[in-house]
């Protein structure tokens, strides 16, 4: 039987970013099948009451220095977006758009390069569209599929699902019932998944 990783996301989290570059590797010497969660992290934070490691500025300048450390180890390019936050409502309603779809790997891939690499603002639509058709998409047609009813219901749905089992931040992942916080766990879920 094939194990399968569940990971809840938003590409506003740097940690989101790194565990990205870093799950592709792990399915291959796992054997794992992930299972993208795309949520709104606002709305877990809104849910749990919790809040972004940006709100506190000594747990903020930690966050900056541990993320690079993990950027060096992993040798992955990670720029810390001076736009930051930006709201990622539309952009993770085309997470959920591309879901499932042979495009969600290079919709990520755009996104995630714009945010945590090229520091590109896109909480700007037309660097947002600058962005997407670069990437090979149509920025309409993109936003239409954003608009979707059944798109932002899956989005929210996925979003209460995460908070229902116990999600407060992201990534979290899940390998069975066992849950792991932080891309500073990886190692933690690789022997789970080797282990089950």
């Amino acid at each position: 039987m094939t194990k399968s990783l569940d990971v809840y996301f938003d590409v506003g989290s740097p940690a989101s970013y790194l565990a990205w570059t870093q799950l592709p590797g792990l399915a291959a010497r796992t054997g794992a099948e992930i299972r993208w969660k795309p949520m709104l992290l606002g709305g877990v934070f809104k849910a749990t009451g919790n809040s972004s490691p940006a709100a506190i500025p000594a747990k903020s300048r930690y966050s900056r220095m541990d993320m690079a450390r993990f950027a060096r180890r992993y040798g992955v390019p990670l720029n810390f977006n001076p736009h930051f936050p930006v709201n990622t409502l539309y952009l993770m309603r085309g997470a959920i758009a591309y879901l499932d779809t042979e495009e969600f790997t290079s919709y990520l891939t755009a996104i995630f390069q714009a945010m945590w690499v090229d520091e590109r603002n896109l909480g700007d639509s037309a660097v947002l569209a600058d962005v997407l058709g670069r990437a090979g998409f149509d920025p309409h047609q993109v936003l239409a599929r954003c608009e979707d009813p059944a798109v932002k219901h899956r989005l929210k749905e996925i979003t209460e699902e995460a908070v229902e089992r116990g999600v407060f931040g992201a990534p979290t992942f899940f390998v069975g019932s066992e849950m792991y916080f932080g891309q500073d766990r990886l190692d933690q879920v690789e022997r789970q998944l080797l282990a089950g």
